[in-house]
């Protein structure tokens, strides 16, 4: 596995997180105080959310993982914090499975 696949899902994992915080945020002002909007935030949050589970899933399916613990992964996505300890942990998992070759050395 390319060191580039860990390293989108790890961005994509904290933007997804930081967003949904944002989101969190925005439905207490809004439900809460009543102030403000969500539907610009709702919708940023759900096209990153969508490119973080094709990216999550990506990951898993190099790494072989089960459908269980890929659900697990991708519900981390959705609550909110979970990815800030979802990722170091998945982090840590997937590290040794990626290999640093480049095929145009690997040939010289």
């Amino acid at each position: 596995m390319k060191q580039s696949v860990l390293s989108r899902y790890r961005v994509m994992a904290y933007i997804t997180a930081v967003w949904l915080l944002v989101f969190t945020a925005a439905i207490v002002a809004k439900y809460g105080f009543e102030v403000g909007d969500t539907m610009l935030i709702s919708q940023i949050h759900g096209v990153l959310f969508i490119i973080y589970v094709i990216f999550a899933f990506d990951l898993g399916s190099k790494a072989k993982w089960s459908f269980g613990k890929l659900l697990w992964v991708l519900a981390a996505g959705c609550i909110p914090l979970a990815s800030f300890f979802v990722e170091p942990k998945i982090t840590r998992e997937v590290r040794p499975l990626v290999t640093d070759a480049d095929p145009a050395t690997a040939e010289a």
